[in-house]
């Protein structure tokens, strides 16, 4: 089996897992997420100012706007991915929690188009699935493999894998482009991975 077949195969599984733990678990693993979160911002070298990047949640991916807005009254400025064309990386766009947002691809929303672009210092990467060596399995596009690797050309970054813990496998199928997280974050626990 290729790995690409492996991947298609272990997101579908990965989706109905998701979906139970979202069903289980989602509005409080989204509250849990903060003190665990918050209790690692020394470690993570955040001072006010710091550019952290979000998400929106699709579907059943885990909800991090109250750690946004936690974030964001800790002095954090807060960013949101757009898609700016099939096959480029992504941008951020600054967005404060109280302002509108505009539909984007994918179900997407994020913030209007003259909202500054931002670089941001931490990335909170939504997931299908993580293992404790910083592999991350994504959805396909591969949007945040491409923006890892040209932000990391560009300067260092942190990137910080949100899920449910049941999202974690032992090992993840990986190929070259498939850029590893530094840590992980879910309602259980955040701690650091890599090889």
């Amino acid at each position: 089996m290729s790995i690409e077949t492996e991947k298609l195969d272990l997101r579908r599984r990965m989706r109905s897992l998701r979906l139970i733990a979202d069903q289980k678990h989602g509005p409080e693993a989204a509250v849990a997420l903060i003190p665990l979160f918050m209790a690692q911002l020394d470690a993570l070298g955040f001072r006010a100012g710091s550019v952290v990047a979000g998400y929106w949640p699709i579907a059943t991916e885990i909800d991090i706007r109250p750690l946004l807005a936690r974030l964001e009254s800790r002095g954090a400025v807060c960013a949101l991915p757009v898609v700016v064309e099939a096959g480029a990386a992504l941008q951020f766009r600054r967005w404060a929690l109280i302002e509108d947002l505009e539909d984007g691809p994918h179900g997407t929303r994020q913030p209007m188009a003259a909202a500054p672009i931002v670089r941001p210092q931490i990335v909170l990467v939504p997931l299908l699935a993580f293992d404790a060596e910083g592999g991350r399995l994504g959805q396909g596009g591969g949007y945040y493999d491409r923006t890892l690797a040209a932000l990391r050309a560009d300067g260092p970054v942190t990137a910080i894998g949100v899920g449910y813990a049941l999202q974690e496998r032992a090992q993840l199928p990986m190929t070259a482009t498939d850029q590893r997280l530094d840590w992980i974050l879910t309602e259980d626990a955040m701690r650091q991975v890599g090889p």
